[in-house]
């Protein structure tokens, strides 16, 4: 067990006693339910994302927020592609 924890250096502060747990309880998850929280998880970054994105602009418009969040993840020749919006022009 010990060997496991220390495999993984973001977890150093963990107790390899709870990390073996964290394991066992994800061994255990089907196929869907890892993919639930993986989709929660992702959810839950791109709203914090956003609310960032909100407290640095907060007279920018829901639209504003959702590219300004979305430059954060894609690059830029994309955002123009996917959203005829170019960061640079925009001060992202």
């Amino acid at each position: 067990m010990e060997g496991v924890a220390t495999r993984y250096n973001w977890m150093a502060d963990t107790d390899p006693k709870a990390f073996e747990v964290l394991i066992e309880l994800q061994r255990k998850m089907t196929g869907g339910e890892k993919l639930a929280c993986v989709l929660q998880t992702s959810a839950m970054l791109m709203a914090l994302s956003e609310e960032n994105v909100r407290k640095l602009y907060p007279a920018a418009t829901d639209r504003e927020i959702f590219l300004r969040s979305a430059a954060r993840r894609l690059d830029r020749e994309t955002m123009i592609r996917a959203y005829g919006w170019d960061p640079r022009e925009s001060g992202t």
